[in-house]
C-alpha cells in the first residue's frame, strides 16, 4: 500500500518533535556520532529491527563513529511520509547520544 507524502506543515510539525533531525532533500535526515565504531554498530543493528518492523529501510552510511541516517519514501515518490517519521521516532528512543 502506497504511502501519501506529507504536506509542509505536517512536516513541519515532525521535525519540531524529532530533536537534531531536519529536511534534506525531501527526507528526514540526521547524524549520530557515537563514542567507537563498535557503538556506531551496535546502533544500526538495533535500528535494522524498527526498520524490518515496520518494513521501511533507511538510507544510511558509516563512517567509523558516526552513522547519517536520510529517511524518505521511494513508493511515494520518495517524498516525506508518515513512515518515515515514524521510524524517525523509533529510532530516537532508542539512540543513547542525541
Amino acid at each position: 500500500m502506497k504511502s501519501p507524502p506529507l504536506g509542509p506543515e505536517e512536516i513541519a510539525q515532525a521535525v519540531g518533535r524529532l530533536p537534531g533531525w531536519m529536511i534534506e532533500r525531501d527526507a528526514l535526515a540526521k547524524t549520530f556520532q557515537f563514542g567507537s565504531f563498535r557503538e556506531a554498530m551496535s546502533f544500526m543493528v538495533r535500528v535494522s529491527y524498527e526498520a524490518e518492523a515496520l518494513n521501511h529501510h533507511p538510507e544510511w552510511t558509516n563512517v567509523y563513529h558516526r552513522v547519517a541516517i536520510r529517511l524518505t519514501t521511494h513508493d511515494a515518490g520518495s517524498k516525506i511520509t508518515a513512515k518515515d517519521v515514524e521510524l524517525a521516532t523509533r529510532i530516537e528512543k532508542i539512540a543513547w547520544v542525541k
